[in-house]
């Protein structure tokens, strides 16, 4: 092979390898805010607004180092030492399997692991090219995925099911709960910042724990955690306390300057905040408004944009057409978050929701602040490491066309054009259809509230950064998905305030995601590689 041979795999690479991105998007990165969303701490806009800073920041600012282009030593790069080219099928391949399976997941709402669907992807081709024996079945292996099936949804559910019931007891069933989280909330703030940044530091790609000593990311969260309890304790508490009991007109930026606010003018309700105005602007200019006055005398006909009539003689051409033109693009642009994905109204869940046991407004109020960090932290953790799923087959393929050598470590640098082009791909999916799967995660498998989807979300990166320092597989949508359960199991008649059938399709979507993904790559390997071609 020479230096940039087979430029057709390369190109066709790269649209797979953003298609993949997308599907990532609209799936994985769908599970970090879906309790936020399900719970009402922030709208679908909202989280899709701030997830497309965190994931992108996360994939581009930590996601750089490496990437394991063979997930866990599932298959040894140094089988195709003397064909690179074949390296570049297989990895193609790879991706088209993964990006296939991940968006019809997505497509019927199912929270699949991104990085099981490109593990299932790889198998496939290793046993289309080499057989079995050439993928490590043990513990190294296959086997720790099977296992992670069942390890992280028990794990993250057991952290979940401690969490919550020290936040029930401790805060929401006390006389004046209100009272309680004000007071303890800035110990959740304590450790909740101090969790989550050990998590997004430990966890980085190329540094943290393999270049900082443990007791120097210790210091630094701690440092983080100090400093989040005292900006909870002196500027976020006393604004709650302003703004819910006081009933002041207060914004969310008065935070910042809170203690040094005048007593501001009573309201009746809190006000919109300035993104939820924002979202509703945007909303409505995607149904644009013709006024056409009949008679002179005021009297007016509303005709909206789908009844439009044709132009008349007076109107000018180019820009009727490009108006209606923006109104399709703008409804297509924001259907994605538009959706409702609460289920509230779904009949076929009042009797899970029923079973809820429901606690005061004002305390669980205080839980959102949280939950927005947790969700936040989560998304930015989340763009750091799984991002590589998709741009890590596809800087294999890079780096065998541009040096038409493999590197037999299997670990592959990555340029920092191709992290931006996997962020960007990862930020449409969750905008455009994300809401499909967050459908399917929180209200649907028990109803949330912002204390609880603050416990889940905690719950769920706390059981993947121990699990993963102690050697033991798990996944962020299997923990999730556990957490979410567990909390539904804290209510006094738990085993009704859950969606059964709900789990039992996300576990189904789990076990068929390594053989769906590796069937499609491996039959797409055996036909490419085998096809007749001229000599």
């Amino acid at each position: 092979m020479e230096i940039h041979d087979y430029t057709w795999i390369f190109a066709v690479g790269m649209v797979v390898a953003f298609i993949d991105a997308f599907g990532i998007g609209a799936n994985d990165v769908a599970n970090s805010f879906a309790t936020s969303v399900s719970a009402g701490s922030l709208t679908l806009a909202q989280a899709c607004i701030v997830a497309c800073f965190t994931e992108f920041g996360g994939a581009v600012l930590l996601g750089a180092a490496t990437a394991e282009t063979i997930k866990g030593g599932i298959l040894s790069v140094s089988y195709y030492v003397d064909q690179p080219e074949m390296l570049m099928l297989a990895m193609l391949c790879a991706i088209v399997g993964s990006a296939t399976w991940v968006l019809t997941a997505t497509r019927f709402g199912w929270p699949v692991s991104s990085t099981h669907s490109v593990v299932g992807a790889v198998i496939g081709t290793g046993i289309s090219a080499f057989g079995f024996n050439s993928i490590t079945w043990g513990w190294d292996g296959v086997a720790q995925i099977i296992a992670s099936w069942f390890i992280s949804p028990v794990a993250a559910g057991c952290v979940a099911a401690v969490i919550y019931s020290i936040t029930k007891y401790a805060i929401l069933r006390r006389v004046d709960s209100f009272k309680w989280g004000i007071r303890l909330v800035p110990i959740y703030f304590f450790f909740t910042a101090g969790i989550e940044s050990f998590y997004i530091i430990f966890k980085a790609p190329g540094g943290g724990a393999d270049k900082m000593h443990i007791g120097l990311i210790v210091g630094i969260a701690l440092i983080v955690a100090v400093v989040c309890a005292l900006f909870c304790q002196f500027f976020l508490c006393p604004w709650a306390v302003r703004r819910i009991k006081g009933k002041e007109d207060l914004k969310w930026y008065h935070i910042f300057v809170t203690p040094f606010l005048k007593t501001r003018p009573m309201i009746e309700e809190p006000a919109d905040t300035e993104v939820d105005q924002d979202i509703e602007l945007i909303a409505q200019t995607s149904n644009i408004e013709k006024i056409k006055d009949h008679d002179g005398n005021g009297e007016t006909e509303v005709i909206q944009d789908e009844d439009v009539q044709q132009p008349n003689k007076q109107q000018n051409w180019f820009i009727y057409n490009a108006s209606k033109l923006k109104s399709k693009f703008l409804k297509l642009a924001l259907n994605g978050i538009k959706q409702d994905v609460r289920n509230l109204d779904n009949k076929k869940l009042q009797n899970v929701h029923a079973h809820t046991e429901l606690f005061e407004d004002d305390a669980e109020y205080l839980f959102r602040f949280l939950q927005v960090i947790t969700a936040c932290m989560a998304s930015f953790a989340h763009g750091s490491n799984d991002v590589s799923n998709a741009i890590g087959p596809i800087s294999s393929i890079y780096e065998v066309w541009s040096t038409a050598r493999i590197d037999v470590s299997g670990k592959t640098p990555i340029p920092i054009w191709i992290l931006v082009y996997g962020g960007v791909g990862i930020d449409l999916g969750l905008t455009l259809l994300g809401y499909r799967v967050m459908r399917t995660m929180g209200n649907n498998i028990t109803y949330f509230t912002p204390s609880r989807g603050f416990c889940a979300e905690l719950s769920a990166a706390l059981t993947v950064l121990t699990c993963s320092q102690i050697g033991l597989p798990v996944s962020t949508t299997h923990c999730i998905t556990g957490a979410s359960a567990a909390i539904g199991l804290c209510n006094t008649k738990g085993y009704k305030a859950v969606n059964w059938k709900a789990l039992c399709w996300c576990f189904f979507s789990w076990f068929i995601t390594l053989p769906c993904a590796g069937l499609v790559a491996g039959l797409l390997f055996a036909i490419c590689s085998n096809s007749p071609k001229f000599i």
